[in-house]
């Protein structure tokens, strides 16, 4: 499924219109432009993902991210996101802490990231382990040349003070410290919002991590 211009146009409105009138007003187009084709797209890289994990038994409705911002804790009052976003796993958005693959699209780019997202403190620990017990195997997934090249390194915000049995490996797999373990891509410009095959290019992108989600299904 294609996303049009009609969903480019949407969200470059409302980055200058972000307030519940303006929203309201639009509702129609929302529903039409945005929501429907954006489930659509996800049910296609549901589709895709079902090849190469056949548990994966989700639908839309349990993948998307609401458009609605909370804005309770936070300075900017803006009520709505300027993108849509879904997380295609077992566990769909409710459980990121399963490798899946996460996309988010906006007016001007698509991104995407797989991994794992803060994972609970036993699940943290047994991917700390497992990097401890073969630390130049889990070097080698992150230095291999297609993954370097599509995603760079390992995102996210890292502990300043590890369990004391994994400093010694930090040395020289910084990455033990991390908080999450996940990856990230943006494809800048409307040309790959709107690509016809967007399904194929997010799913072919979490391939080139195959190793890696590999890993990490093992781990967990």
């Amino acid at each position: 499924m294609a996303l049009s211009k009609e969903y480019v146009s949407f969200f470059k409105e409302l980055e200058q219109n972000n307030y519940r009138e303006w929203f309201h007003e639009n509702k129609k187009r929302y529903e039409e432009h945005v929501k429907a084709p954006f489930e659509q797209l996800t049910q296609d890289v549901i589709d895709r993902m079902k090849k190469l994990d056949p548990e994966i038994a989700v639908t839309p409705k349990e993948c998307v991210f609401r458009i609605y911002r909370d804005v309770r804790f936070s300075k900017d009052k803006s009520p709505y996101k300027t993108h849509m976003a879904a997380v295609v796993s077992r566990g769909g958005r409710k459980d990121m802490s399963y490798p899946g693959i996460y996309f988010q699209i906006n007016g001007h780019a698509v991104m995407m990231a797989g991994g794992v997202w803060q994972p609970d403190k036993e699940r943290l620990y047994r991917i700390r382990e497992k990097i401890a017990k073969d630390p130049k195997a889990f070097r080698k997934i992150l230095d291999a040349k297609k993954f370097h090249d599509t995603f760079g390194e390992l995102k996210g915000e890292r502990n300043k003070i590890i369990p004391k049995e994994f400093r010694e490996v930090g040395e020289t797999v910084p990455e033990i410290y991390n908080k999450s373990f996940h990856y990230w891509k943006e494809m800048s410009g409307q040309k790959y919002v709107t690509a016809k095959d967007l399904d194929k290019v997010l799913v072919d992108n979490f391939k080139v991590a195959g190793k890696f989600n590999d890993w990490l299904i093992e781990t967990l």
